[in-house]
């Protein structure tokens, strides 16, 4: 129930992105969210921005290596069939790359952007893989996105449950929901924003039991209050000292 002191690598400060490299990571996002088939298009962008990659390939990278350096990520989903994968991946989503003399690169929408978009997409790929195929799936996502820091994403994921849920459920939903709101903006540096909601998830969860019982698991919230408690009563102390809040331990969710 403790907070986490392990660092997940996006649980510092973060850019805000073009509104096109939002689009590309949100597509994705929900295509994976919505058919768990679907984490595949996520290996995609992460092998086509990486940056040694790119280094190495800088006219484009054959569809072969390409290919390669994505089959364990897509052997971990259970796709034994790269090019395959890729064909579907590219005929809905043909945005993901353009070609080069070499071989593919960086779709131009989000190239500039391409080591970030790697690394977000390959962050998100990795906490979605092991997850289980079944009902529990959405929920779980959340959880795991927002214990690797991708609150923004972990946010997509929950308001996917929150529109269907009703009651306490909902409630609860919500609470969780402002929370990864805070943490956001505390990757932004949004002090009033991060305050606000925080302030509100905190009264939500506070009249809450201290586990949120859902149909797909029971969400153990308190390790991450104590956490956002903590950033709370040092934000209301005085001279807010943003390293002083990213020094503090890491929120987690446990399920159980």
């Amino acid at each position: 129930m403790s907070c986490d002191s392990s660092r997940p690598i996006f649980f510092q400060r973060q850019p805000v992105l073009p509104l096109p490299v939002q689009r590309f990571l949100r597509m994705r996002l929900e295509a994976a969210l919505e058919d768990p088939n679907d984490r595949a298009l996520l290996a995609w962008p992460t092998v086509l921005g990486a940056p040694k990659l790119r280094q190495e390939y800088p006219s484009g990278m054959p569809e072969q290596v390409m290919f390669s350096h994505a089959a364990k990520m897509l052997h971990a989903l259970g796709i034994d069939d790269p090019e395959a994968s890729w064909m579907d991946g590219n005929l809905r989503f043909p945005e993901t790359a353009e070609q080069g003399d070499t071989g593919l690169k960086p779709h131009g929408e989000w190239g500039a952007f391409g080591p970030l978009v790697s690394l977000r997409s390959g962050v998100a790929l990795s906490a979605l893989t092991e997850l289980p195929s079944d009902g529990t799936y959405e929920l779980k996502a959340g959880l795991a996105l927002f214990n690797s820091a991708l609150y923004h994403e972990a946010h997509d994921a929950l308001e996917r449950l929150w529109k269907d849920a009703a009651g306490g459920l909902r409630e609860g939903l919500q609470a969780l929901i402002l929370m990864t709101a805070g943490y956001h903006h505390l990757q932004l540096h949004n002090l009033g924003g991060m305050q606000a909601v925080w302030q509100e998830s905190l009264h939500r969860l506070g009249a809450l039991d201290s586990l949120l019982d859902t149909p797909w698991g029971k969400v153990d919230h308190r390790g991450a209050v104590a956490c956002t408690q903590e950033r709370m009563a040092n934000i209301s102390s005085g001279a807010v000292a943003f390293e002083r809040l990213w020094a503090m331990p890491v929120p987690r969710w446990e399920i159980s």
